[in-house]
Order: C-alpha cells, then structure tokens, then sequence
C-alpha cells in the first residue's frame, strides 16, 4: 500500500495498537516484518500509521503475537479496513488536521462523556457562542476561516441527532454556564438550547455550581470517547499546542476514574436541569 502523507488519528492508533501487541509478544520490528515477508521500514510504516494494512495482515500479526482477544482483533479489522470518507473530509486542507481527526473520533464513538469549566461543550454550543469563541482569538482569524470553523463545529452535532445517536454525558461547571460570551439574549439562548438537549434520552448534563463543597478537579477538562472496546478509547485534553489524544491504559483508567469523580460531585440531571432553568430566567 503506498504511503500516506499525512496519517489521520484513527490511522495512527492503529499502528500503535499493532506496536503494542508487538511489544506485548517481545518481538522487534524486523521480526515482525519477517513474518509478514515485507522489511523493517514497512513495518515501521505501517506502526507509524503512514501505510495501511490488510485484514489478513492483521489477522496474521495478532496470531503470530499470541493474542486472543478476539474483540480487540476484529476491532483492529474493522479499523483497517474502514474506508469512510464523512462530512469532515471536505474541510481537509482547510482546517487544521486535529478538527477533522475529533469529527471522526466522535463519529466512531460508542459514547461520549465529556467535563467542561469555562466553556460549554462544543457539541451543545449555539452558532452564535461558537461564532463568539472563535472571534475572540488573538491574533484575530480572517473572516472565512471563523465562518469554516463554526461549520464545522455545528456539524459535528451530527453524532446527537437521529435514531444512532451516540449516547452523551456531559458535566458542566456553573462558570462556564455564567460567562457572557456574547450578550445576555445570546446567552439565554444558550441555556435555553441546553436544556431543550438535555429532554433528550441519549444526553444527559450535571452541572457543578460554585457553592458545592469539596470539588477540587477544576483540571478535568476532558473529552471522553468510548471505542468498540475499552482498550479502544479515547480521551481529547487540551495542551499547550492544541488537543491532546490520550490512549495509552494507565491514563484512559485514571480518566476513567475522574469522570466518574466529578459526576459525584455534581447535581443530579433534574437538579441541573432546575439550575439551568433558574439561570435562564434571571437572564
């Protein structure tokens, strides 16, 4: 297969699935190669997500690696072999690589959990707030470009809306619910669009208000994805350059353990849902 230029995401992951298992057997790279009759270099590719790999390449590495989890092995499969080209694919070239890479995450994801502080969640935001996020960079984005943005981030939507929906949770901090992003009328759409979501059986939002004793986790920000299997999943985390992936087990089993701190420390959806409303109405 020829190689990419340019791997997305879920193509590196795959690599370093590949790798991993590879580890795991205590094999080296040109061993692994030799099985597969190709030389260190493809392999290095093919580990590295610039080249593809077939279901029976796949097939044959995780027996020669001993692994027997089948799960996992027809997840890898399914991996390989996917050959979607979804809506993201038009914006290729002209939003940055990481934007296309969360649209495919979250349309893979068998749910979606997500911590929010200062800002509501990307997949529940307006048009109007994401507009207002985006303008408000420093040094400011040309017109079209904040125009592309908003597009894409509303599309994204996509993985709330019809009868595959993907279940969502999300828990927001009382901050976030508070800053004025635009005005008080754009605000209280806002809020008011959050709890029209909220109705919905497949999302659910907690809220942390600000006289909640004993939440220290105001770092937790994260993006939860859930993959066809644990091994699989993915958390989003925003660094110093840009989203973060995170996927190696210690840290999804530590983001793991913090989601489900933070929902215990945050109301329960009828009590948020009652927060929202009284917020709304004082706007």
């Amino acid at each position: 297969m020829p190689r990419r230029r340019q791997p997305t995401a879920r193509q590196e992951r795959l690599g370093t699935e590949l790798r991993r298992l590879r580890e795991a057997a205590g094999l080296k790279g040109r061993e692994a190669a030799a099985l597969l009759g190709t030389d260190s270099a493809q392999m290095s590719q093919i580990e590295s997500g610039a080249a593809g790999v077939s279901e029976e390449r796949v097939r044959r590495l995780a027996a020669h690696y001993a692994c027997t989890d089948v799960e996992l092995i027809d997840a890898l499969v399914a991996m390989a072999t996917d050959r979607t080209r979804g809506w993201w694919e038009k914006y290729r070239g002209a939003l940055p690589t990481r934007f296309l890479d969360l649209a495919e995450l979250e349309h893979h994801a068998t749910f979606l959990r997500e911590v929010q502080f200062l800002f509501i969640p990307g997949l529940l935001q307006t048009e109007e707030y994401a507009r207002a996020v985006f303008s408000y960079r420093v040094p400011e984005l040309p017109a079209p470009e904040i125009d592309l943005r908003v597009q894409h981030r509303m599309q994204r939507k996509v993985v709330l809306e019809g009868p595959a929906a993907t279940p969502y949770e999300a828990v927001i901090h009382e901050a976030a619910l508070r800053i004025r992003t635009g005005d008080r009328a754009a605000s209280r759409t806002q809020l008011t669009r959050l709890l029209e979501l909220s109705e919905a059986d497949h999302i659910s939002v907690r809220v942390i208000p600000f006289d909640l004793d004993g939440f220290a986790g105001a770092a937790s920000a994260m993006l939860y994805a859930g993959g066809p299997v644990p091994r699989l999943d993915t958390v989003v985390r925003d660094g110093p350059h840009g989203a973060a992936f995170i996927d190696s087990e210690a840290q999804l089993g530590a983001c793991r353990g913090l989601f489900h701190k933070v929902v215990a420390t945050s109301l329960e959806v009828e009590q948020s849902r009652d927060f929202i409303h009284k917020m709304a109405k004082e706007l």
